[in-house]
C-alpha cells in the first residue's frame, strides 16, 4: 500500500523510507549538484500562473507557497533539505513527519518525475518557506500500473484530493552537507572512544586497539590459520550495550534463534566492526569486540534496542570456518 503512495504520489521519496544524505548521494543525487537543471532555473515560476484562489498549477498539482522572507537559501536540485510534511485526504492522515526520528525528514532535492510529484514546487521555494499542495487522487490513480493487484487505500477514491502541508526547515548544498557530516563523524569518533575508554577503566580492561578504532580482546586463541576474507564463518555471539543491556544473542533462548550465525567475512554482510574483528581470529577462538558506533550502526541506530551513536560489545566464538573456493 505504501509503495503505491511513494512511487505514484511522491515519486521515490517524501518521508517513508527517506534516504539519508549518504544514500541519496549513492543514488546519484551528487550529480544534481553539478548539473544546471530546471530546478535551479525556476522553471515552475516561469511556467505557472496563479488562479483566483492564489494557487498555481503545474503538471497535475496545484500549490501555494507562503514565503518566510527570512533570506533563506533558494532551493536548487541536489540540495539536502530538512523538512516537516503532513499528508491528508479528507480527515485521514496518510503520513506525518513528526512520527519520524527527530520529528522531521531529510532528503536530496531532485527534479520532478511525474505529474503528481510535489518536487516541482521546489522551484518556487527558499529555506524557511511553507507550501500547501493539492494532488488529485484521480491523477495519482492514473500513475498506478494497470496490472497492479494490491488493494488501494480506502481513502484513495475518485474525486478526492490529497493535501500536502510542507515546510522547509533548512537547506544545504551537497558540499555543505558533506562537510557537516564529516565534522559530525569526527566528533562522534572522539566521543565513542571516550565512552569506551571510560568503560575499560571502570571494568579494569586492557583490550588491543586497531587502526580503525576497534578494540578487541581474545580470551581463547583457537587453532590453525587466521580467518581469510571470503571465508564462510560459523559464529556464536551475544551483543550488548555499554550499560550491560543485551540486545541480541544466538546462544540465549530468550532471543529465539539459537543456531550458529553463518556469513561470508569481508563482504559487507555484517557491521564493519565484525568484518574487521573476525579476520583477527582463528577456528575455536573466543573474543570480545568493543565496537565504536561508526563501525556499528552509526547515527541511525538499529531498531528500538540500539540507540543512535551506540558503541557495542560482542562476545563471540568461532565455531567453524569454511574457506572460500
Amino acid at each position: 500500500m505504501k509503495k503505491i503512495i511513494v512511487y505514484s504520489l511522491i515519486a521515490a521519496g517524501a518521508f517513508w523510507g527517506t534516504p539519508s544524505f549518504a544514500q541519496a548521494k549513492k543514488a546519484g543525487a551528487s550529480k544534481g549538484a553539478a548539473t544546471k537543471s530546471s530546478a535551479s532555473k525556476g522553471t515552475a515560476t516561469k511556467t505557472t500562473k496563479a488562479g483566483d484562489d492564489g494557487f498555481k498549477a503545474i503538471k497535475a498539482i496545484k500549490y501555494k507557497v507562503y514565503p518566510a522572507n527570512t533570506g533563506g537559501k533558494k532551493i536548487a536540485e541536489g540540495d539536502i533539505i530538512d523538512f516537516n510534511i503532513l499528508l491528508k485526504c479528507d480527515t485521514f492522515v496518510i503520513g506525518d513527519s513528526k512520527n519520524q526520528p527527530g520529528g522531521k525528514a531529510t532528503m536530496a532535492v531532485r527534479k520532478g518525475q511525474n505529474a503528481t510529484d510535489w518536487m516541482w514546487v521546489m522551484d518556487d521555494m527558499h529555506a524557511g518557506d511553507s507550501a500547501v499542495i493539492k494532488v488529485p487522487v484521480d491523477s495519482v490513480m492514473a500513475t498506478i500500473p494497470k496490472d497492479n493487484k494490491s488493494p488501494l487505500p480506502e481513502w484513495m477514491k475518485p474525486g478526492n484530493e490529497i493535501m500536502v502541508y510542507f515546510r522547509i526547515l533548512s537547506a544545504k548544498s551537497q558540499e555543505e552537507a558533506m562537510k557537516e557530516q564529516a565534522e559530525q563523524a569526527k566528533a562522534q569518533v572522539a566521543a565513542d572512544d571516550k565512552m569506551l575508554q571510560d568503560y575499560f577503566a571502570k571494568n579494569n580492561l586492557k583490550p588491543k586497539k586497531t587502526e580503525s578504532g576497534l578494540y578487541y580482546s581474545v580470551t581463547t586463541e583457537g587453532s590453525g590459520e587466521s580467518i581469510a576474507p571470503g571465508s564462510n564463518v560459523n559464529m556464536n555471539y551475544t551483543g550488548k550495550l555499554l550499560n550491560g543491556t543485551i540486545f541480541d544473542s544466538n546462544v540465549d533462548p530468550n532471543f529465539k534463534h539459537v543456531q550458529p550465525f553463518v556469513f561470508p567475512v569481508g563482504m559487507g554482510r555484517v557491521i564493519k566492526g565484525w568484518d574487521e574483528g573476525v579476520l583477527l581470529l582463528k577456528k575455536g577462538a573466543k573474543a570480545t569486540f568493543y565496537i565504536p558506533s561508526g563501525l556499528a550502526y552509526g547515527a541511525q541506530g538499529a531498531g528500538p534496542n540500539i540507540p543512535p551513536n551506540s558503541p557495542l560489545i560482542f562476545d563471540v566464538e568461532v565455531v567453524n570456518i569454511e574457506k572460500s573456493k
